[in-house]
């Protein structure tokens, strides 16, 4: 699809957000991906509970909710690699409940990980190419037949290339993925996540441990995925971000989703700051000022600050 066009796609799915009512489970104009009764339990505790919900295409979508509240769990059970206790999903209208991981990569959703799960002993590229669908020489015997892969091998190394630029990773290429740093590792992650060339990229806290020096970095690439017309979806403590990228945001509480809407509403709805700072509730859960030059502030901090400064006057 032309980029121009792709622009036009995004604006919609982006602009059609504002007639939405906002209340949880609310139904989307295009719904990527929706989850009905999904549950999961551990010892008797309901980790997740989520009646209803759906995860609109082409926009960023940002999951949030206090330490426990089930968001995790939730990509987890979305992606394959835990099964629930109930409930069924759709993913591209096909039910994807009960498939394995490896199978829900290849329809085309894809996640990250809070710990980045880069392999350490093998180069960047290596670990490039292992996102690539689809590979002929990963056969037992094609393996041993180099003229049936050698050219699909070089096509993918090629977009590894041009991902690994695009991410400022190519003057990394033969190092060993363990010997990146922190914040290196999870763009390593995400540029071989886009190997796969998914629809829907689920980012499990793609800001945590990161320099802060990148974390403008990290920003551009998820803001341009969605331009592309990807869909992401994506799990982040930092509201800062939040409020800066994402077009739509989902909070969640002791495994339930509790409220949806656009950025702004929903960190100003008082069940919200709540569930999700407690007694802090003169905390600010989001402002794009404190995002200039790429410095993240600590809000929190802030106000302990201001704080004792207003005790010593």
């Amino acid at each position: 699809m032309a980029d121009d066009t792709m622009n036009l796609v995004v604006q919609d799915a982006r602009d059609g957000l504002s007639n939405l009512e906002h209340k949880p489970g609310v139904a989307k104009a295009d719904p990527i991906l929706v989850a009905d009764g999904v549950r999961r339990t551990f010892g008797g505790v309901n980790a997740v509970d989520v009646a209803h919900l759906e995860v609109q295409r082409h926009v960023i979508t940002a999951l949030i909710g206090p330490n426990g509240a089930g968001k995790t769990t939730f990509f987890n059970l979305m992606t394959g690699f835990d099964r629930p206790d109930a409930g069924t999903w759709l993913f591209e209208g096909k039910p994807l409940a009960g498939v394995p991981a490896s199978r829900v990569s290849k329809s085309g959703m894809v996640r990250t990980f809070q710990l980045t799960k880069a392999l350490s002993r093998m180069t960047v590229i290596e670990n490039m190419r292992l996102g690539a669908r689809n590979q002929v020489g990963e056969g037992m015997f094609s393996a041993l037949l180099k003229p049936v892969w050698a050219k699909q091998e070089k096509e993918n190394t090629d977009k590894a290339m041009d991902l690994l630029e695009r991410f400022k990773l190519d003057a990394k290429k033969d190092d060993f993925a363990g010997s990146l740093s922190g914040g290196q590792r999870k763009l390593l992650e995400m540029a071989r996540a886009l190997m796969s060339d998914p629809t829907l990229v689920m980012l499990d806290e793609p800001m945590a441990g990161v320099n802060p020096a990148l974390t403008q970095s990290l920003l551009g690439h998820i803001t341009a995925l969605r331009d592309s017309g990807t869909s992401v979806l994506f799990v982040e403590h930092d509201m800062h971000m939040v409020r800066h990228i994402s077009d739509w945001v989902v909070v969640m509480a002791e495994g339930k989703v509790v409220a949806e809407g656009p950025p702004k509403e929903v960190m100003d709805d008082q069940a919200v700051i709540d569930a999700y700072l407690g007694a802090h509730h003169d905390t600010d859960l989001g402002d794009d000022s404190l995002l200039e030059e790429g410095t993240v502030i600590d809000a929190e901090a802030q106000a302990e600050l201001e704080a004792e400064e207003e005790a010593t006057k």
